[in-house]
């Protein structure tokens, strides 16, 4: 399991097409961090130099890091964004061709199914997308994506076959030629200009038209927006393994680092926990092959294997020679609601932490909170700091959990078919006080759950304004190829009607965070000590003092009415 990307809301939409999954993700989580990205706060001239300094070296997953959260944020300056835009181009290719199920699935398509695929992936943009198809723009960016390509090493190790520089000179002479006074302004001549793009590829650099009409695919998702894409079979098949909260791994959650890659998490019961792996070690081998150096998407596919293999990482802790852990691949149960106790049981203050919203969780949620009561619970902290997000569906129902009745989140799109809101309905409600805790990386399903509690003033929300993400992707799988798109469908807003997004949630009580020292974070003006967590000590501060309800059990609907 890779730490990546905020995954945004999820239900379910049918139609004559097969299933769509709408979600609204949030993407910090899809990309990885590096030690050498530039952080949020460096200076917007520091931040350029920097992001041309990382493209002369070819650095383009520390560009995409440095930039990532300001181009979500549209805070990006405009060189900035362009150079941020290429070195995503980049990064994704070099996803898609190391991934071996794509590049199976790839040579099994024929150019008419490409030529199909091409099409859906329009038609979608043209009829779900949040805003109006810009073709002419979807049709560049196909270009560039393409010139790019065939100077990339991996790309024409595998599909360009006439690979001198006077080819690709003939080949970016005619592309300039097609280009030239010609407008794109439909979804018909943006699919006859990317079947011309294809011909001249085959013709002048041997390039299948296949492949370059699925380049051009993947280019015309990333023209739209910061969290629409293109997704390959194996990022399909991982998204579907993070809805369901099970997955086939070693149980840990990983960024990268400069020697290889860093535990930031390692979930309880997982092969890697047996296998004595803890958070903060760092993983420095794979399989005898140091991964040092190593693109963030090659080190990941060392990691991946078949249910019951065995794998040996080179595992380094602290000043320590690295030593040999072997770890058998098996299926991973991840468990959205995680270290539920008692944070005072003398004031029965409960404690829980939602790390995503996934299909289980309300689930999991209730019993947490039947396993509390019995223990005296009388006020929760509910802990969302660092959540992405997840299904729609499982925040609306732990919303549900804790509103006697009202709205939760509208969402509204460019579609009517878009626009709905969703109600708590459930027979029974959660009563106790309750405190919600919130950071800049709660995202997506976290600010539908805690804006639905601060607008209800349902509870006390704690911490620092969350991420401000504000829309709805939908999941197309595209079944002739194995591939599928995420596609921004709508956009969603609190019960009192205030967009999510580039605002976020304000919590009432804010925390404010300077420094993470080792197992804390220190408040400004303050001097935190080592273990202390002033986020929680400020929430169970507030849940104490929260005026104890009669009944914390769940009560019908009759019984809150009476």
């Amino acid at each position: 399991m890779v730490r990546g990307g905020v995954l945004g809301l999820l239900t379910v939409v049918l139609s004559a097409a097969g299933p769509a999954w709408p979600v609204a993700a949030d993407q910090p989580a899809l990309g990885w961090s590096s030690p050498a990205a530039i952080q949020a706060g460096d200076a917007p001239e520091d931040l350029a130099s920097k992001a041309s300094r990382f493209e002369r070296e070819g650095r383009w997953a520390d560009i995409v890091s440095a930039c990532e959260t300001a181009a979500r944020k549209g805070a990006l300056a405009p060189e900035l964004q362009q150079r941020y835009d290429l070195a995503k181009i980049h990064c994704d290719l070099s996803r898609r061709h190391n991934e071996t199920a794509y590049r199976t699935q790839l040579g099994k398509l024929t150019e008419s199914d490409a030529r199909r695929l091409y099409a859906e992936v329009l038609a979608r943009i043209a009829s779900h997308h949040v805003e109006a198809p810009n073709f002419a723009r979807i049709v560049s960016r196909g270009m560039l994506a393409m010139d790019v390509a065939i100077e990339e090493p991996i790309f024409a190790a595998q599909h360009v076959m006439a690979a001198d520089a006077a080819a690709r000179g003939v080949y970016r002479e005619q592309i300039a030629r097609l280009a030239a006074g010609r407008t794109v302004a439909s979804q018909v001549e943006a699919e006859a200009f990317a079947a011309w793009v294809a011909s001249i590829a085959r013709s002048t650099l041997g390039v299948p038209a296949t492949v370059t009409l699925l380049e051009m695919a993947s280019a015309a998702m990333g023209s739209l927006d910061e969290y629409s894409a293109f997704l390959t079979t194996g990022q399909l098949d991982d998204l579907y393994a993070q809805i369901e909260g099970n997955f086939v791994g070693l149980g840990v959650e990983l960024k990268a680092a400069s020697d290889g890659l860093l535990v930031v998490h390692v979930i309880p019961g997982s092969p890697a926990e047996r296998a004595g792996i803890r958070a903060d070690d760092h993983l420095v081998g794979v399989g005898g092959r140091s991964i040092g150096g190593l693109s963030v998407d090659q080190a990941a596919q060392l990691l991946q294997g078949a249910p019951g293999s065995l794998v040996t990482l080179a595992v380094l802790r602290g000043p320590s020679p690295a030593r040999a852990v072997t770890v058998r691949r098996e299926h991973v149960e991840v468990p959205s609601v995680e270290d539920v106790r008692m944070a005072d049981a003398a004031a029965g203050v409960g404690y829980l932490k939602i790390s995503s919203f996934q299909k289980t969780t309300a689930a999991d949620l209730e019993a947490a909170l039947r396993r509390l009561d019995v223990a005296g619970m009388r006020s929760l902290v509910v802990d969302l700091r660092g959540n992405p997000g997840g299904l729609l569906s499982a925040a609306v129902d732990v919303a549900d959990l804790f509103l006697d009745r009202g709205l939760v989140v509208a969402t509204r799109g460019r579609s009517p078919e878009e626009d709905f809101n969703y109600t708590a309905s459930r027979p029974g409600t959660w009563r106790m006080p309750l405190v919600v805790v919130i950071d800049g990386e709660s995202a997506s399903s976290s600010e539908i759950f805690a804006g639905a509690i601060r607008d209800h003033a349902r509870g006390t929300i704690v911490g620092a304004r969350s991420y401000g993400k504000g829309s709805i992707q939908g999941i197309f799988p595209l079944d002739s190829a194995g591939v599928g798109m995420r596609l921004t469908t709508a956009k969603f807003y609190s019960p009192n009607g205030h967009p999510y997004s580039g605002v976020g949630v304000e919590p009432h009580l804010a925390v404010h965070a300077v420094a993470r020292p080792v197992g804390g974070v220190a408040l400004v003006g303050t001097a935190a000590a080592p273990g202390s967590d002033p986020f929680i000590e400020t929430a169970v501060d507030a849940a104490r003092r929260a005026v104890p309800r009669p009944a914390t059990r769940p009560q019908s609907r009759a019984t809150v009415s009476r």
